[in-house]
């Protein structure tokens, strides 16, 4: 049976590991973040009812796009709304 002894400098490099980690991992899901979403995807990020996102629509606060019969709207846009530059 082997023994390992663990030092402080081992914890220190594992921190340091773990910290990388969680950084890639964080970068990876804002840069898959979906540019077009759909109604539905942004009542639920923004947990609202239907009415309040066409009172977004019709008052002009949040763009969007009609492809058929669906309604798009840039993530970009309600990054703005909800930034007060809308």
């Amino acid at each position: 049976m082997e023994i390992n002894i663990i030092t402080k400098e081992d914890l220190k490099e594992f921190k340091i590991e773990l910290l990388d980690d969680i950084k890639n991992l964080l970068s990876i899901k804002v840069s898959e973040q979906k540019l077009w979403l759909r109604s539905s995807e942004v009542k639920e990020l923004l947990k609202i009812s239907s009415a309040t996102l066409q009172n977004l629509r019709v008052s002009g606060v949040l763009t969007f796009t009609r492809v058929g019969g669906t309604l798009y709207y840039n993530y970009k846009d309600i990054e703005k709304m909800l930034n007060g530059k809308r």
